[in-house]
């Protein structure tokens, strides 16, 4: 079975945080990421080249294929700044429908900057998907 490639590594949040070219970008980025840590209770930690996660669990499937992921994280994307909610949207339709300007992904929401969504709302949608709970936690 292939191994998943996007996994957790040792390279810096911050050298990355910086590195994000569009100011607004970066400095909305740094502000979800204070988010995530505070909801989360758990320190940054690099997957791949471009996610940020925060907490993480095993999961293993009905076909054996398993591996670990991240509670909550963000990915600062060219045109979007990613938000992965790993418990999906159909338990969040309440406050989605409050959000302001966004586009659904498979399992990501998808904003152009912080000011296009109300930041009260999202801090209440980041707070529920790193409590929310999942099966086989690590």
């Amino acid at each position: 079975m292939a191994e998943l490639k996007t996994q957790k590594n040792t390279k810096s949040v911050t050298a990355f945080l910086n590195s994000i070219e569009d100011p607004q970008k970066r400095k909305d980025a740094k502000t979800l990421c204070r988010w995530m840590k505070i909801a989360s209770k758990q320190k940054p930690a690099m997957w791949g080249d471009s996610i940020i996660g925060f907490g993480s669990y095993h999961y293993r499937y009905a076909s054996g294929r398993e591996g670990d992921w991240f509670r909550i994280g963000i990915s600062p994307r060219k045109q979007y700044l990613s938000l992965y909610i790993h418990a999906g949207f159909d338990a969040h339709q309440g406050l989605l429908q409050k959000l302001g300007k966004y586009k659904p992904g498979s399992c990501c929401l998808n904003i152009k900057r912080l000011a296009d969504i109300d930041e009260t709302v999202l801090q209440e949608l980041i707070a529920r998907t790193a409590k929310a709970p999942i099966c086989s936690e690590t």
